[in-house]
């Protein structure tokens, strides 16, 4: 099994202006700086090596596999908000895609899955034969005007975040042999109870 990054989010889970109330920065002097601390912030949660395990915003994946599975295929990455594709190579090495009405789609479940209607097809002896396009990320709330990417994602994964960058921006000149290069004490507390056990992914 292998993941492969299609479309990177185009939003962070934690705002520019957000994270400047949480450090009472008033000027623009730091905002590149604390933009690419949200971002770093981000990627310590997120992503098949985040410690979360899980997708925070809005991103594109692609799974790939190098056969079908009997019944049901977990789709790693939740929340799943929908599956793009499914495509595989036949017996003589061409691309084929599997009609959606052919499988179901789990997005309520953690992880997601789909299952075929019937069975699924025979694809070629080989790897990387089996390829799964999906989004992953807690959606966006379209209730309001604007759009509020942020609305669905846990509000203790956001607080973790901005331990994150405060620190970070307080002890931005620490050595590595520095203790206070540590993670804050209270955010993996916080991140826990939302991280996914892969053993069950």
């Amino acid at each position: 099994m292998a993941l492969t990054l299609i479309t990177a989010p185009t939003v962070e889970p934690i705002s520019l202006s957000l994270a400047k109330a949480q450090l009472r920065v008033s000027h623009s002097n730091d905002d590149d700086l604390i933009e690419f601390y949200i971002r770093a912030a981000r990627e310590y949660c997120d992503g098949p090596s985040g410690f979360l395990g899980r997708a925070l915003v809005t991103q594109t994946w692609r799974l790939t596999l190098d056969e079908f599975p009997d019944n049901e295929i977990k789709i790693p990455l939740p929340p799943l908000q929908s599956v793009s594709s499914v495509v595989y190579d036949d017996s003589a090495g061409n691309e084929q895609t599997i009609d959606q009405d052919s499988y179901f789609v789990d997005s309520a479940s953690e992880p997601g899955w789909i299952v075929p209607v019937d069975t699924w097809p025979t694809p070629l002896e080989s790897i990387n034969v089996v390829r799964i396009d999906f989004v992953a990320g807690y959606a966006p709330d379209n209730s309001g005007s604007p759009i509020d990417y942020t609305a669905n994602i846990p509000a203790n994964v956001r607080q973790a975040m901005m331990l994150l960058i405060g620190n970070w921006m307080e002890h931005r000149e620490a050595n590595i042999t520095d203790t206070i290069n540590q993670i804050p004490f209270g955010v993996d507390i916080l991140l826990r109870r939302h991280k996914i056990d892969k053993s069950m992914a």
